[in-house]
Formats: structure tokens, C-alpha cells, sequence
């Protein structure tokens, strides 16, 4: 099994580029099975989760191929299987976002639970909701999900809460029903304007992107379309963490400032500046970095939420930074309640965290961090476990890097251009 051995303690310097958003990517992969024309997709990250998505599309009889580093071209021309393979559909949360454009091109679906993170219980129901409000019917068993729906119909629909993968769903089965979907209550996450964005691009008519209020005019049919995929605002907001932990100046080119706003300002409150040059984030983890109390000097909090709020995927990059910042803050993960449970590896290597609930941590700092060895548990908290491990004092070794490297291209390659001591190991050798 891979890990990853690092040698903590390293100030880093230099620039590291964000990849394309993987949680873009995966939804306007899985909208190329609604057309038959080809679909070019540029700034796709090589990473596990998009490998596993597209094994998934040849095997439901998509052409697929690798048009450059970060380039995929898909045409769904042929007959197409309504049963993505269950052993790839478990390996990945987003196999669940084939049943919209599955559902739309075939009028029915087979497809077992999705797989993914361990991060508590993730919801299907608004998925539910959306394909039985467009006319589908809906049968669950506990090994399968089955849909069926002769014609979609456009309708009116509230979302019982603003799930992004949800609402993705639902975008993409209502782009080719029969007349007008007002979808409320919807997601509008920067990966959701995305795939509205490359639905345009394919012929769609969707408007009101980026509210929680979208219009869907449904077509007769899709077609081909050239679209970039936007720099990921997750990532771009983990590396602000890494130049914060290691007291390092980073430069972070292509950071999607627009979608930063909350990024930002969360980070901020940890007493981590940042400024732009010449389009360029740039970090500077190297000053003091002192939690700011909020007015009348109550302890400060940092929480999640639905966008445009901090994102969830960054709290546990908050968490860690906040063991490396003098002062006291609650972190305050709302949305899944097995996401904080790595917190006891950190205060392992001497953090000073208390964790209230599933949900909230209490972080005293700084606290110097000694290596050790760790696991990673999800994308997210593996990334932030490897933050951790990059500002401790001696070696630590990361097992299960899998996880990391569903969510984050060539990290380790990418880290050591910045000067980090890091190496990835199986079987005893360094790659």
C-alpha cells in the first residue's frame, strides 16, 4: 500500500498552480451521456475520482479518450447501458450524478448506491424529489436504485434542501424535458454554475445560474461543445492553509478569486493575510498569524454552510491552520457529522483541540506538532492531516493516500516543487 513519508518543519517558497475544480469536472463528465455529439473538456484534474467516472462511461458504451495532459474528449454516440458497472459506481460518491442524464437519454436507470467519503450520512432524498417532481418513478431497495420515465415533463420544484449533487441531478434530467423547470432552493456552488455553463455551451437554455433560482427550458436534443473547467476554489484554499501551517509565501496563480470571497474571509479571521498581485493570489503565512476575536472579544467562530458561505470541503484545512495561529476559535462543520472525527490524530501530535461534538472543535493556539503516523480517513481531512504532518517536527507517515489522491493531482510532486520533504512509498521505494 502507498503512503507518504514527510519530513516536517520545511518553509516553503515559490508558486502551485490550483487543478481544474473536481467537483466541476465530475457532473460535466457525466452530462456528456446527454448527447450523442462529442464533448471536449479542458482543465480536468488526473486525479482517482475522474479515472474511476470515466471507466465508468466506456463501460455504459461511451468513447473516451485523453486528448492531453488535462484535455478528455467523450462521444456517447452508441447504445448506451442503463446499469453503470456497481463495482466502479461504489468506489465514488458522484456515479449517483449518472442517473439525471441517464434517466433523460434512455428514460430509465438501474444503479446501485453510491460510493465516496466516510463523512457521516450524505442524502439522496432531494435527488428523489426532483426525479419524481419531473414525472419519474422511483424504486428503492437497499441494493439498487431504479427509475423509469417514458417523458420527462418540466415542473415546478422546491428542493428540500440545497444539495449540490441534487441539484445537478436535476438540472441535467430537466435540460431535455418537455416545457419550463423552476427549480428553488437550488445549490449554486461554483461547480454547479459550471455544468449549467457547458449545458448552455451543448445547446441548453438554463438561466438565473449562480442563484438559488434556476430556469430550465428544456430542448429536444444537446450537442457537442469545447468547454474549460474553472480553477478549483477548494484547492486554491488548502494551499492558502499549507503557506499558513509552514510559515511559507506562497504564490497561488489562476486562484479563482471571484468564487473566494467566503474562502477568504474565513482565513482571514485565522489571522492568515493574503493580497493579489498581478492576478495572482499571494499568502503570507509568514507574518503573525493571530486569530482575530470578534467585536468585544468574543471567541471567534469559523462555520460551514451552503454557498456563497465557507465552504464544508475547507473546514478541515481551517481546522489545522488554526492549531498553527495564536488564539482560540470554534470551528463549526455543520453539514456531515463524521468529518471532525480526525481531530484525535491531531492532538495526538500535540494539538489543543477540543472536540465539543460531531460537529464542533475548539482549537487553541499554537501548538507545535510532532510527527506520527496517520491514516487518511477522506479527501479533505487526509489533505488536512498532510498539511499537519508538513508543519510538525520530525518524520510522519500517511497511510491510505488513495483518499488524497482521489481530490488532489500529482500532490506529492506538486509539494516538492515548493520545497517540501515528501515522498510517496510502496513497497519500500520512493516514486
Amino acid at each position: 500500500m502507498s503512503v507518504f513519508e514527510v519530513e516536517g518543519g520545511k518553509v516553503l517558497s515559490g508558486a502551485i498552480r490550483p487543478t481544474g475544480n473536481k467537483n466541476a469536472a465530475l457532473p460535466c463528465l457525466a452530462a456528456t451521456l446527454l448527447t450523442e455529439d462529442e464533448v471536449v473538456l479542458e482543465n480536468i484534474p488526473r486525479i482517482r475520482d475522474v479515472s474511476t467516472l470515466l471507466a465508468i462511461l466506456e463501460a455504459l458504451g461511451a468513447e473516451v479518450q485523453w486528448a492531453g495532459t488535462n484535455t478528455v474528449r467523450v462521444r456517447a454516440s452508441g447504445k448506451l447501458n442503463s446499469q453503470p458497472d456497481p463495482q466502479l459506481s461504489e468506489r465514488i460518491r458522484a456515479s449517483i450524478l449518472l442517473a439525471g442524464p441517464l434517466l433523460a437519454r434512455l428514460g430509465r436507470v438501474e444503479l446501485p448506491p453510491p460510493g465516496g467519503d466516510v463523512i457521516g450520512r450524505r442524502r439522496l432524498d432531494s435527488h428523489f424529489l426532483a426525479f419524481r417532481g419531473l414525472g419519474a418513478q422511483v424504486e428503492l431497495d437497499a441494493t439498487e436504485v431504479k427509475l423509469r420515465a417514458p417523458e420527462l415533463r418540466g415542473s415546478d420544484i422546491f428542493l428540500d434542501e440545497p444539495s449540490v449533487t441534487g441539484t445537478e441531478n436535476a438540472i441535467m434530467a430537466a435540460v431535455l424535458a418537455k416545457g419550463t423547470t423552476r427549480l428553488r432552493n437550488a445549490a449554486c456552488e461554483p461547480h454547479v454554475q459550471d455544468l449549467c455553463h457547458l449545458l448552455n455551451a451543448m445547446g441548453g437554455r438554463i438561466s438565473g445560474i449562480g442563484t438559488q433560482i434556476l430556469e430550465i427550458e428544456g430542448v429536444d436534443r444537446l450537442g457537442g461543445a469545447t468547454y474549460r473547467i474553472q480553477s478549483d476554489h477548494i484547492e486554491a484554499g488548502s494551499f492558502i492553509g499549507l503557506a499558513a501551517v509552514t510559515g511559507s509565501v506562497l504564490r497561488i496563480p489562476d486562484a479563482p478569486l471571484g468564487h473566494m470571497d467566503s474562502t477568504l474571509l474565513g482565513f482571514r479571521r485565522l489571522g492568515v493575510d493574503c493580497d493579489v498581485d498581478d492576478g495572482d493570489l499571494v499568502v503570507h503565512g509568514d507574518r503573525d498569524r493571530k486569530i482575530r476575536s470578534d467585536a468585544f472579544g468574543h471567541i471567534p467562530k469559523v462555520d460551514d454552510g451552503p454557498w456563497p458561505a465557507f465552504p464544508a470541503d475547507l473546514t478541515s484545512i481551517a481546522l489545522v491552520t488554526a492549531t498553527q495561529c495564536s488564539g482560540t476559535v470554534l470551528v463549526h462543520e455543520k453539514m456531515f457529522e463524521s468529518r471532525m472525527f480526525f481531530t484525535d490524530k491531531l492532538v495526538a501530535m500535540g494539538a489543543r483541540i477540543i472536540l465539543c461534538d460531531p460537529h464542533r472543535a475548539v482549537v487553541v493556539g499554537p501548538s507545535p506538532l510532532r510527527g506520527a503516523p496517520l491514516e487518511s480517513p477522506d479527501i479533505r481531512a487526509g489533505m488536512a492531516m498532510l498539511l499537519a504532518a508538513l508543519c510538525a517536527n520530525g518524520t510522519s507517515r500517511i497511510q491510505n493516500i488513495g483518499q488524497i489522491e482521489r481530490g488532489y493531482e500529482r500532490i506529492h510532486l506538486r509539494l516538492r516543487e515548493l520545497g517540501a520533504e515528501i515522498q510517496r512509498l510502496e513497497g519500500g521505494e520512493g516514486e
